[in-house]
């Protein structure tokens, strides 16, 4: 009996952790979704989210995706506005959006953290973004989540 427990443990710890490992990344499509604290629109409305929001899929309920965000905060989003679009956030307080893939490119304008954006392309570094407004350039992979 006491061998049992300890590896009860262990199973439940590799449950978690594969459970954690398996969340699958995605993004809001709509132009702006609710987070509730449940599954189903009479549950509270914890914040709302914009076009593009990355999110990572923790649970999945009856048409519903239980959500972690870049800051680690968790919700409930409806999993039609969600969908597979390669999206990222900024992370820090303010970064330059650039004309093109490197720090010698005029800086077009700057994001806040927060703000949401999706990937056209990836070279090196770099990757080229463009914002539910329209506004695009390019971005360092290490200011975004």
């Amino acid at each position: 009996m006491h061998v049992l427990k300890p590896l009860v443990m262990i199973l439940m710890l590799i449950f978690t952790a594969s459970a954690v490992g398996a969340a699958e990344r995605m993004a809001v499509v709509a132009g702006t979704a609710n987070v509730r604290s449940g599954p189903g629109t009479k549950n509270d409305q914890l914040w709302q989210v914009e076009k593009y929001y990355p999110v990572l899929v923790v649970e999945k309920q009856s048409g519903w995706c239980r959500i972690k965000d870049f800051e680690g905060d968790e919700g409930w989003i409806e999993g039609s506005l969600l969908d597979k679009t390669p999206s990222v956030i900024v992370r820090v307080p303010k970064c330059n959006v650039r004309s093109g893939p490197g720090t010698e490119h005029e800086t077009l304008f700057s994001a806040t953290k927060g703000i949401p954006f999706k990937v056209l392309q990836t070279k090196g570094q770099w990757l080229q973004v463009e914002h539910a407004d329209g506004d695009s350039g390019w971005v360092m992979k290490n200011l975004v989540w």
